[in-house]
């Protein structure tokens, strides 16, 4: 722990194991469900299910229910259709042709599918800010956003040239946001395809360079091939159209890992902790090689396990899984009177 003479606050050290992706398996790579605690928080960025079907949703309440940890945070993705109300709607009314008994037999009725994660000590979060008063003592205020810039038709997705408003600048007052958790990246940041292209949001890259502070930490998936996580250093100025080729310290920042990497063999084991799960582990705390300077920079998390279909064994087929990722950082202590506060919520 530090002190923080600006807040005069302490600053807790927290763990988040963070993952995306999962598309209906029920356990992440190497993991053997333990009686130790895994992590402070849990990050799920959506993409619970490959076809928002009822079993895959359970899959996935299997899988974060395993992990050990007294606060799960989960978002939709677009995958999660059925999440999406009105684009489920949508759906249905298009495929007339199929029984509505059917439908609700496998993909449930209107909000069913989030019903699912009620009394599972699983959070489902909306799209906002959020706020929770950790069980390690520090505070966490979390912006959230299942939104995604497309041309297609699934679930919490916009037009491109209509954009989206981000809201991330609205942590109230002195509780500004210190992480992000998105379905999708933004744009510049581990967001090349495949076919080379940059599928980011311009606009979540605008309302994160934006941000004051800017977050100490931002979380997604949705592009599987972006996989790994860099520290960026921010531009003082933050420029009128804010773009990763304007207002970011290419000389200051770094790639902590990206897909290669993993390819090539690397990642942990919490093992030798008592914690049996595959991982990939960076850590930027006070004492550390590279502690995060809260406000100047940020570090980027691109976590997508891409899954393998449920009941499929991966390493019997020989399928690529990649990694769930376990970040420490600093967050800050809860004030005198914080826990009396009815805006956070206790965990």
């Amino acid at each position: 722990m530090t002190q923080n003479n600006a807040t005069s606050t302490t600053n807790i050290k927290t763990r988040f194991l963070i993952c995306s992706d999962t598309h209906g398996i029920d356990s992440l790579p190497g993991f053997i469900p333990s009686a130790k605690q895994h992590a402070d928080v849990v990050i799920h960025c959506g993409d619970l299910t490959t076809q928002s079907q009822l079993h895959e949703y359970k899959a996935s309440i299997r899988l974060l229910q395993a992990i050990n940890a007294p606060l799960k945070l989960v978002i939709a993705g677009n995958h999660d259709f059925t999440m999406d109300i009105p684009m489920f709607h949508r759906k249905v009314a298009e495929a007339q042709s199929v029984e509505r008994e059917l439908v609700e037999q496998t993909y449930g009725y209107d909000g069913e599918a989030r019903r699912l994660f009620e009394d599972t000590g699983i959070t489902f979060l909306d799209e906002g800010v959020h706020y929770f008063n950790l069980q390690n003592g520090a505070l966490l205020t979390v912006y959230a956003s299942p939104y995604t810039p497309s041309l297609g038709d699934w679930g919490f997705q916009y037009h491109p040239d209509e954009g989206h408003d981000f809201m991330i600048g609205n942590g109230s007052g002195s509780n500004p946001v210190d992480v992000v958790m998105t379905h999708g990246p933004p744009k510049g940041i581990m967001d090349y395809t495949d076919s080379g292209e940059r599928a980011g949001s311009p606009d979540l890259f605008r309302a994160l360079a934006r941000a004051q502070p800017r977050p100490r930490m931002h979380c997604f998936g949705h592009i599987h091939e972006g996989w790994g996580a860099k520290l960026v250093a921010w531009r003082e100025r933050t420029t009128a159209m804010p773009s990763h080729l304007t207002d970011i310290y290419h000389g200051q920042s770094f790639p902590i890992a990206k897909l290669s990497d993993m390819k090539d063999g690397a990642g942990k084991s919490l093992s030798e902790e008592g914690m049996p799960l595959k991982y990939f582990a960076t850590s930027h705390c006070s004492g550390d090689a590279h502690p995060l300077n809260w406000g100047s920079q940020t570090l980027f998390v691109n976590a997508a396990i891409e899954g393998t279909p449920q009941g499929m064994d991966y390493q019997k087929e020989n399928l690529s899984m990649q990694l769930p990722w376990v970040v420490d950082l600093e967050l800050r202590s809860c004030p005198r009177g914080a826990e009396e506060t009815s805006e956070w919520e206790k965990i």
